[in-house]
């Protein structure tokens, strides 16, 4: 396949170029940091695969795609650091995602979906339109919408509403998520996610853990003092003794 490559970081474009050339299926014809020149160039001579950076500041990812031919619409894998734009649009339809940073083994994976779905054009402009609409919903303020955070499970990518997650767990370069009893795998740092979740109410209660006290249906403590939390969706989860201390001051403000 021919490769198209637009992006405005010089990084993104050298690790997508990278990731490319590894591959001997694809070829990388073009490579833009500048939206317009892309389109230009795309409507000139057509890839089959397109990686379209959404956040470019001339003329977005978004503004590019709406521009394209549907006669000549090649696949496309949207490329961001802005995980806010992620949908379950990416994964049911001719288009994927991919979320800065990335490694090959994403790449891989996404790789594979774009092979899978090289639908006939009319699919893939139908499928095109009902991801851009989504996205330029999203890319416009809008106070009540709700949170979330983009996962994996099984091969497929999810978006979490993030007042359903009941506690996340640190495991090596990832974090582990648990929505209820299904349990969700994200690329980040435990204080990361901390971060991303700081308006819901997590409790720190190890090195390795935090846990949504929304979701805490019941609390017990061990021979040595340290407090176990059961959650909703039936996970059972101990504090450290370095975090004791800071556990048992945090359940006592919340008693009557």
């Amino acid at each position: 396949m021919d490769v198209i490559i637009v992006d405005d970081e010089p990084a993104a474009r050298r690790t997508l170029r990278e990731c490319c050339a590894a591959d001997p299926q694809l070829r990388v014809v073009g490579e833009f940091g500048d939206g317009r020149a892309a389109l230009e160039a795309i409507r000139a001579h057509p890839p089959q695969l397109l990686f379209l950076d959404i956040q470019m500041d001339t003329m977005n990812g978004i503004e590019v795609a709406r521009r394209l031919d549907p006669a000549t619409l090649p696949a496309i894998v949207f490329v961001t650091a802005y995980d806010q734009y992620a949908l379950e649009a990416f994964e049911v339809n001719a288009t994927d995602y991919l979320l800065k940073p990335f490694d090959e083994e994403r790449f891989r994976r996404t790789l594979e979906r774009v092979q899978r779905r090289r639908e006939p054009v009319p699919d893939r402009q139908a499928a095109l339109d009902a991801v851009l609409s989504q996205l330029e919903r999203l890319a416009r303020p809008a106070q009540d919408r709700r949170p979330r955070l983009l996962a994996e499970a099984n091969g497929a990518l999810h978006m979490l509403d993030v007042e359903r997650i009941e506690l996340v767990e640190s495991d090596r370069n990832y974090v582990r998520i648990r929505v209820g009893r299904e349990v969700f795998h994200a690329r980040s740092t435990l204080a990361q996610a901390e971060q991303a979740l700081a308006d819901q109410p997590m409790l720190r209660i190890s090195r390795s853990c935090l846990v949504n006290t929304v979701h805490v249906r019941e609390i017990s403590r061990t021979p040595r003092g340290d407090f176990i939390f059961v959650l909703a969706g039936g996970a059972t989860v101990t504090s450290s003794e370095g975090f004791r201390d800071k556990v048992r001051v945090h359940l006592e403000q919340l008693k009557l």
